[in-house]
């Protein structure tokens, strides 16, 4: 089953979730903002994405900026940042058991369910 991680305020998130709407059969919300993902969760999400936690940091958040830019993160480290920091995990991510997507832009989107 398709997940999504998905922000209601984010107009891409939205996007993304009206478009699994009309083209997934059953796929699962999860608001990551009030239940982050653990660690654990977080490293099979970008295995499945096929990329390192600083490839789906939100480094245009202003808590980025302000607080975690410039300083030389390790992996381990970004995933546990994300993981107490969920607002700087870039959404929408949209995955299944194997596979996953950036769902930003929205092609992205498109492009997976179509391989589906």
């Amino acid at each position: 089953m398709l997940k999504i991680y998905h922000n209601p305020r984010c107009r891409k998130s939205r996007e993304a979730l009206a478009l699994l709407e009309s083209r997934a059969s059953e796929f699962e919300t999860i608001l990551y903002l009030q239940s982050p993902p653990t660690p654990h969760e977080l490293k099979g999400i970008l295995n499945r994405l096929g990329l390192k936690a600083h490839e789906i940091v939100r480094t245009q958040e202003g808590l980025w900026k302000d607080q975690f830019k410039g300083k030389d993160w390790s992996e381990a480290e970004l995933i546990d940042l994300m993981c107490e920091h969920p607002k700087l995990i870039e959404r929408p991510l949209i995955f299944s058991d194997t596979q996953g997507v950036v769902g930003r832009p929205l092609e992205n989107l498109e492009n997976f369910l179509s391989q589906l």
